[in-house]
């Protein structure tokens, strides 16, 4: 977008399966922030440090990072859009739970839709299927959808797919899956089901590059 770089919810130095990516090169323009859970937070107050991103979280998460030194944030809620000029950020409802490592409350999750006028994105954060998900099309017709599908925490591929189709997103890129054992999911199948169904699902390796 723009030569922008934005980085959702940073989770690399404790995930086995990132062992080759270095946090001290990351230098994204900003950050994105869906919920408080540790697999969604552990490298972003280091990653903010490094880079000066300016972060994007609810407004909870945000008075949070303020209190370990991340001043360049803004904090929102659900509905609320931020114009960041080359894109729109809105907020969208997500269904589940969020607190801090410590167990404090982190505000609500979400996600976000971002709206340029050479892509339009969904970022579904952890969630299930909502209803809130059928208005997505009313806002902004869709390029591609990174959806959670890992099933367990989240929604698994089946509900994935019935995402894809409230959401009428025929390029879905796949989230939250295979870092645990309850979120191991087979490949093939989960495809073969996007694939009938006229839809596409790339299930992006750690560190692959994907084009839109």
């Amino acid at each position: 977008m723009q030569g922008k770089s934005i980085i959702f919810d940073p989770f690399i130095t404790p995930n086995p399966l990132a062992s080759a990516i270095d946090i001290q090169g990351l230098k994204p323009d900003f950050m994105l922030l869906t919920h408080g859970h540790y697999d969604h937070i552990a490298d972003a107050v280091q990653i903010a440090r490094n880079s000066g991103c300016k972060v994007i979280a609810c407004w909870e998460m945000h008075e949070w990072l303020q209190r370990q030194g991340i001043s360049n944030t803004v904090g929102m809620n659900i509905g609320g859009t931020v114009d960041l000029e080359f894109v729109k950020v809105r907020m969208m409802p997500a269904v589940h739970s969020s607190s801090f490592p410590d167990g404090s409350y982190a505000g609500q999750a979400a996600g976000f839709l971002l709206m340029s006028s050479g892509l339009n994105l969904y970022y579904s954060g952890d969630t299930d299927l909502c209803r809130e998900m059928e208005l997505i099309p009313d806002i902004c017709a869709l390029d591609a959808a990174c959806i959670c599908l890992g099933g367990h925490f989240t929604m698994d591929y089946n509900d994935a797919l019935r995402c894809a189709e409230m959401i009428r997103c025929e390029y879905i890129i796949g989230m939250h899956f295979d870092t645990f054992d309850p979120i191991k999911i087979p490949h093939k199948a989960a495809q073969e089901l996007f694939g009938n169904a006229g839809r596409k699902l790339s299930l992006p390796k750690v560190g692959e590059h994907l084009s839109i």
